[in-house]
């Protein structure tokens, strides 16, 4: 039988192709399950990649727990960013996940991430983790706000399956990039979006990049601004963020201290390319316990 990791994230994990041809490891798989073991959880990953991919899994996320279905390709992307914007053209995608790629045993892990990078993830995949006083559902539902024309150019999509899904989910972290292209990049409308999706979901955290996230919880909602960062590649920044929310809130029980908490680690995760700057346990302690003092 498998061990029960602290911490599940499941969904593609990617090829991010550089100008040179080749590639970065990506995927919010990739991101999270990195964050949550520098945090000192055990770690599990569920995913699914082509038969080289899953030779070389290992090697790119040691001591993580891996179940991988094979697939002919691994899902492949392309980013361009232009002043913090991103577009995206996805080259390759690999296979849509099924119930029966879920270990039985890793369906009582206490804290799952979802996180879908190209609708791979069916919207009934969260019913599969019993919901528990003492355990986590959580999303980060990018892949389902996307569809992708013949060129592969990636463009927002409505998310008509939102009350399914959060019915399901105990938290959902999105970002406001995932919804304002949707929204004729209508700061209000994306606003009531997520008050609307919040009375569905316990908690709901939107993040803005170096604006930082705003946490709808309890019918009330509180931004918090970004620790200051020097930007060199923000991809990954919202999984770190996630994983770190996650991590925190099952610990302390407190949303807004798990904002603040995680605006922390992902300010370190956009310093570096990829996953390079994902920061050690002692790296967030310093930084978190420095910013505590100054306020």
């Amino acid at each position: 039988m498998l061990p029960v990791p602290d911490f599940l994230t499941i969904g593609h994990v990617s090829k991010d192709l550089r100008p040179d041809g080749t590639y970065t490891l990506g995927g919010t798989v990739t991101y999270a399950a990195l964050t949550a073991q520098h945090l000192g959880l055990a770690t599990g990953v569920i995913t699914c990649a082509d038969p080289n991919m899953c030779i070389e899994l290992p090697s790119h996320l040691p001591g993580i727990a891996l179940h991988i279905r094979p697939s002919s390709v691994t899902t492949t992307f392309i980013n361009q960013y232009t002043e913090g914007v991103r577009i995206q053209y996805l080259c390759a995608r690999a296979d849509t996940f099924e119930a029966r790629d879920v270990p039985e045993a890793w369906r009582n892990t206490p804290i799952v991430l979802l996180g879908p990078l190209a609708q791979e993830l069916p919207t009934d995949f969260a019913s599969l983790f019993p919901r528990r006083p003492d355990a986590l559902i959580a999303a980060s539902p990018q892949g389902w706000l996307r569809q992708w024309d013949a060129d592969g150019r990636i463009w927002p999509t409505a998310w008509h399956d939102a009350p399914k899904v959060l019915s399901s989910l105990d938290v959902l972290i999105l970002s406001y990039e995932d919804i304002l292209s949707s929204n004729g990049n209508s700061r209000e409308e994306a606003d009531a979006l997520f008050s609307e999706w919040s009375t569905m979901v316990p908690i709901l955290v939107a993040t803005e990049g170096r604006y930082g996230a705003t946490l709808f919880h309890e019918g009330q909602t509180k931004q918090f601004p970004a620790y200051e960062a020097e930007e060199v590649d923000p991809t990954g920044a919202g999984d770190v963020f996630a994983a770190a929310f996650l991590i925190h809130l099952s610990k302390n029980g407190d949303p807004e201290l798990a904002v603040e908490y995680a605006n922390c680690v992902a300010s370190f995760s956009v310093q570096q390319e990829g996953t390079k700057g994902i920061p050690s346990l002692s790296m967030i302690n310093r930084a978190f316990r420095s910013q505590s003092r100054k306020e």
